[in-house]
């Protein structure tokens, strides 16, 4: 009992004491790193998957889609019971922590069970939904099949990884998270390529590590290597946190739930107005600058946990720099990542899909969405503070931007206006509405900080 005080302890004094930049970057590379790993994976699917012809390629856009609606529901319960959990062990609460964590734990269960059988039952009509065509169909549904089976450990994964994320433990996320990358891309040469089991092959190979990944992180809270602890006891108790679980995390479900939304939309105009050949090349694009975004993501993702936990703690001043830290080291990795996508646009495309109408499609759209994601960093940090302080209605609104009140209609518009590529630089223009209207929003936050009367080591 001792000596799991004294980890609590330990790890309260790390995440309240530790000079800013030194834990940011510390809860941060390793989540980028793990990232990285995921879309290399993603990079690799899309690759293999490419091999098989356009409307295959287009398969992974669909895909994308669906990916997209189980993470909104794995975010909203992994991001919220993270940002509450983090909170509680601030202000020194473990057992309510320990709660926290296992109703999102076994909530994240069952509703991927739900969402596997309700999946299953209408996946024709869902693929249609996500918006694929006649020819690309039979791919998406294959594909689609494993990665249902497959969704709640994917859902549990997400829950795990962002519960110990928010305790500090960055580390051991990314190994569950490496270790399913790196078989899902060993997977997908040797049922694809070696095995020749086409768009089967990469479903199985998805399924599988996502399942193994989980078992990994699941093994980190067997083995004590955590603060918090789960149990199917503690789960019922106090069904009330659940709604603050649920509450708190909803602008995750907004968030990624609108990007779900959007890539069906952004899959049916580019099918409407380009055919298979646009619908692959959206699809291209998308993983190549999620690839560049996640550099920032993951130091954003290192700065979830300090605010949350040093909030909590009501050191208001580590809150205000680990917030403009992580702006900054944004800002500088990814203006690294789009000069380097900037000139080597064709390069990576081609890598993808040697087809010159695909590549000339795709040209444009990634050197628009290149330029617009340098702003992503204020917009991102600005949507992660609000919720991992608890303030939700404002992390709500600022998640529906990107990919919905932004998005969707410059799509509509853009696409009706000037066709093609409208649909090509519709992104770009919605990043660039997302981030004005987030500074005002972090202007205010800043200003109505409490401000601390003692002067703190930073």
């Amino acid at each position: 009992m001792s000596k799991n005080n004294d980890g609590h302890s330990n790890q309260y004094v790390k995440m309240t004491q530790t000079p800013i930049p030194r834990l940011i970057l510390t809860l941060g590379l390793p989540t980028t790193l793990s990232m990285l790993i995921t879309n290399v994976y993603n990079i690799a699917d899309t690759y293999f998957v490419s091999q098989l012809g356009t409307s295959a390629s287009g398969a992974v856009g669909i895909i994308f889609g669906l990916m997209a609606i189980i993470q909104a529901f794995g975010f909203m319960l992994g991001q919220g019971a993270g940002s509450v959990l983090s909170r509680c062990l601030g202000a020194k609460d473990v057992k309510k922590a320990s709660r926290v964590a296992s109703k999102a734990f076994f909530t994240s269960l069952t509703v991927g069970v739900f969402i596997t059988i309700l999946g299953l039952m209408f996946l024709t009509p869902l693929m249609n939904l996500l918006g694929s065509t006649k020819t690309i169909l039979p791919y998406a549904k294959t594909y689609a099949t494993y990665i249902l089976l497959a969704t709640p450990f994917m859902m549990a994964s997400f829950t795990l990884n962002n519960v110990m994320r928010y305790e500090g433990h960055a580390a051991y996320s990314m190994i569950g998270l490496m270790t399913g990358g790196i078989l899902n891309i060993f997977g997908d040469w040797y049922l694809m390529e070696v095995r020749g089991m086409g768009i089967e092959g990469a479903g199985i190979s998805t399924a599988v590590s996502q399942f193994i990944g989980f078992l990994v992180l699941l093994s980190m809270f067997i083995f004590g290597k955590t603060q918090c602890k789960l149990s199917l006891k503690l789960c019922l108790k106090n069904n009330k946190e659940l709604w603050l679980i649920s509450r708190t995390g909803f602008p995750s479900l907004v968030r990624q739930g609108m990007s779900g939304i959007s890539t069906m939309l952004l899959n049916s105009q580019a099918a409407l107005y380009g055919g298979d050949e646009a619908v692959a090349a959206m699809s291209i694009v998308s993983r190549i600058c999620f690839f560049a975004f996640a550099v920032g993501l993951g130091i954003g993702q290192g700065f979830q946990p300090v605010s949350a936990y040093n909030y909590g703690a009501k050191k208001y001043k580590r809150v205000r720099k680990a917030f403009f830290f992580t702006i900054v080291v944004g800002e500088i990795l990814l203006s690294i990542m789009i000069i380097i996508g900037f000139i080597f646009s064709k390069d990576l495309i081609v890598i993808f899909r040697d087809d010159k109408e695909v590549v000339d499609i795709a040209i444009v759209a990634l050197r628009a969405q290149l330029l617009a994601l340098f702003l992503n960093p204020i917009a991102t940090c600005t949507n992660m503070l609000f919720q991992s302080v608890g303030k939700n209605k404002e992390a709500t609104l600022l998640a529906f931007l990107r990919n919905g009140i932004a998005f969707i209609p410059v799509l509509l518009i853009l696409a009706k206006a000037l066709g093609l590529f409208g649909v090509e630089i519709s992104q770009a223009i919605a990043d660039v509405i997302t981030c004005i209207v987030c500074i005002p929003f972090a202007i205010n936050f800043m200003k109505k900080l409490p401000r601390e009367d003692y002067k703190e080591e930073l």
